[in-house]
C-alpha cells in the first residue's frame, strides 16, 4: 500500500469517512481521495457488522501486535509531551487550537484503525488461500503468507522447519496438478527448492551446535515426505513419473547427508569446511567415509 495514503490530510479525511459511515453528520465537501479511501471504509463497516469467522495464526497475531506497538510508539500515542520551559509552553498553547490537536489525535487513531482493519482483512484472505494451487487467484497470497512466516521466524532452525513444512504443502499442490505437465513440474521444482533450503539451514545448525539430535527433524521429514511423493506416482503419466523420480532421489540424498553428518558429529570429526546445496559436506572431513 502506498505510504502517501496515510499523509495527514488523507488520514484526517479517513477519520471523517469512518465517522460518517457510523452515522455521524456528513460533510458536504468531497475530497479527491474519497475513492481511494472507500475500500478501507467498506472493510471497516464489514468488520463491525459481520466479523470474519477466521482463526488467525498465533505467529501472525504476534507479528501484528509488534507492528501496531511500534507504530504507536513512533506516533507518540499514549505518551506525554516532553517537558519544556514555561514561556515556550505558554507560546505553544497560544499557537495550537484544541480542535487541531484533537483532529491530529483522531487522524493518528485512524491510521492505526486502517492498519488493523487491513491486516485483519489480509489474514482472512490468507486463510482462504490455504487450498490454492498455481493458477488460482489467491495463490500469490498463499506464497506471500509463507514469506511473511519466514520473516517472523526467530532462528535458522525455525526457518528450516518452515521450509520443510512448505515442501510438504507443495506435495498436496502437485497431487492436484497431475496431468498438467508444466504446472506439475513447476510445483515439484518449488518443493525441491524448499527442501534444500530447509535442509541447508538445519544441517548447518546441527554442525554449529555439534548436536546430532537436531538431525532427527530431517529424518522424520524424509520418511513422511518420501511416502507422500511416492503416492504421486499412482496413475501419473510417464513424464510426471520421471519428474517425480528426481524428487525421490533428492530425498535419498538428504537422508544420506543426515546420516553422514550424524556420524561425523558423533565421532568428533572436525566441522566440515565444504558445503553444497544441502549444507555442510562431511565427506571432506579427515576420517569420514
Amino acid at each position: 500500500m502506498d505510504n502517501t495514503l496515510f499523509s495527514r490530510r488523507r488520514a484526517e479525511r479517513f477519520a471523517q469517512l469512518l465517522d460518517e459511515a457510523n452515522g455521524a453528520r456528513r460533510h458536504h465537501v468531497r475530497s479527491r481521495v474519497d475513492g481511494q479511501l472507500a475500500p478501507l471504509v467498506a472493510v471497516g463497516q464489514r468488520l463491525s457488522v459481520d466479523p470474519p469467522a477466521v482463526e488467525v495464526d498465533q505467529d501472525f497475531r504476534t507479528g501484528l501486535r509488534a507492528m501496531l506497538l511500534a507504530t504507536a510508539e513512533r506516533e507518540g500515542l499514549g505518551t506525554t509531551p516532553a517537558a519544556v520551559s514555561e514561556p515556550a509552553a505558554t507560546a505553544a498553547r497560544g499557537r495550537l487550537l484544541p480542535a487541531v490537536t484533537a483532529r491530529r489525535a483522531r487522524a493518528r487513531g485512524a491510521i492505526l484503525v486502517g492498519i488493523a482493519a487491513g491486516a485483519i482483512a489480509v489474514s482472512g484472505i490468507s486463510a482462504a488461500s490455504e487450498n490454492a494451487v498455481p493458477g488460482d487467484a489467491l495463490y500469490g497470497m498463499k506464497r506471500s503468507t509463507e514469506r511473511a512466516q519466514l520473516a517472523l521466524a526467530s532462528s535458522d532452525i525455525s526457518r528450516g522447519q518452515l521450509f520443510l513444512d512448505f515442501a510438504r504443502t507443495r506435495v498436496g499442490e502437485a497431487a492436484k496438478l497431475r496431468g498438467d505437465r508444466i504446472g506439475y513440474s513447476a510445483v515439484l521444482d518449488d518443493m525441491d527448492a524448499d527442501s534444500r533450503q530447509g535442509v541447508r539451514l538445519l544441517t548447518s545448525a546441527a554442525v554449529q551446535r555439534a548436536e546430532p539430535g537436531s538431525l532427527d527433524t530431517l529424518n522424520t521429514f524424509v520418511s513422511s515426505q518420501r511416502r507422500a511423493v511416492r503416492g504421486l506416482l499412482d496413475g501419473s503419466t510417464r513424464v510426471d513419473r520421471e519428474r517425480t523420480q528426481r524428487s525421490l532421489l533428492l530425498l535419498d540424498s538428504i537422508r544420506e547427508r543426515s546420516d553422514d553428518l550424524r556420524a561425523a558429529i558423533t565421532c568428533g570429526l572436525p566441522a566440515p569446511t565444504a558445503s553444497d546445496a544441502l549444507g555442510p559436506d562431511p565427506s571432506a572431513c579427515p576420517g569420514a567415509r
